[in-house]
């Protein structure tokens, strides 16, 4: 079975946020960072070669296919900010209408810049999308 590319990795959350491009996605994640460490009261990690994520879980598929995956994150891309975030969490739809210009992609929310969306909003979505993560797989996330 293939290895998963997207694990967890000991490589420095804030040496990768240096190697953003474009000054104001480098600001926003710097933001984002604390945003979700206060949310979630875990640390930033590195998954795979760019993804920020926050807190653990363990997945099997019915195929049988398993791994481990960020209980929340998200990741600076050059065209867009993406936050990784559950597709069925409480009042997602509703708050997905308050949080400003953005678009959406199953459990995906991209952003071009935080001075876009309302901050608040975008916290109330941190939290629930990650209680929502932690109800489905209650087993304990590594810190």
């Amino acid at each position: 079975m293939a290895k998963n590319k997207t694990a967890e990795t000991e490589k420095s959350v804030s040496a990768f946020i240096k190697t953003v491009k474009d000054a104001t996605m480098r600001e926003d994640s710097l933001q984002v960072i604390d945003i979700m460490a206060k949310q979630t009261g875990f640390e930033a990690k590195m998954w795979g070669p760019s993804i920020v994520g926050f807190g653990s879980y363990h997945y099997i598929y019915e195929s049988g296919r398993e791994g481990d995956a960020p209980l929340i994150g998200f990741s600076p891309r050059a065209s867009a900010m993406v936050f990784y975030l559950s597709g069925n969490f409480d009042k997602r739809d509703e708050l997905l209408q308050s949080l400003g210009k953005h678009k959406t992609d199953k459990g995906c929310v991209y952003i071009k810049k935080l001075a876009d969306i309302d901050i608040t909003v975008l916290k109330k979505m941190i939290t629930a999308s990650f209680k929502h993560k932690k109800s489905l797989y209650p087993d304990k996330p590594k810190k």
